[in-house]
């Protein structure tokens, strides 16, 4: 097969790349993410986990059954929603609006 052989589209990790990272010693799940950065993009690794593991299971030569699943770590502190949100007029989050929030 020719071309590159994408395990993880959110951060555009190649089976390649997983290769690589048991080549350099990196044979525990938590090493490979850390190394590819794969499990890190918008779908915390929801769409890759399985196929990661089976390709790591594959370059290491363990059984899938002992690649266990990456630890999901929380943000360090949850963000206010507020600091995403953006109004169209541009003013300040806050700023123009009623006492029971609505819009001036």
């Amino acid at each position: 097969m020719s071309g590159k052989i994408i395990v993880c589209r959110c951060e555009d990790c190649t089976l390649e790349d997983i290769q690589q990272a048991v080549a350099k010693g990196y044979t525990d799940i938590e090493e490979v993410k850390r190394y590819t950065g794969f499990g890190t993009g918008p779908c915390q690794g929801k769409e890759c986990l399985r196929v990661i593991a089976l390709a790591l299971a594959q370059a290491t030569g363990k059984p899938p059954a002992a690649i266990p699943p990456f630890t999901a770590r929380p943000p360090l502190t949850p963000t206010p929603l507020k600091l995403f949100a953006r109004d169209p007029a541009g003013r300040a989050p806050g700023e123009g609006h009623g006492p029971d929030g609505e819009h001036d």
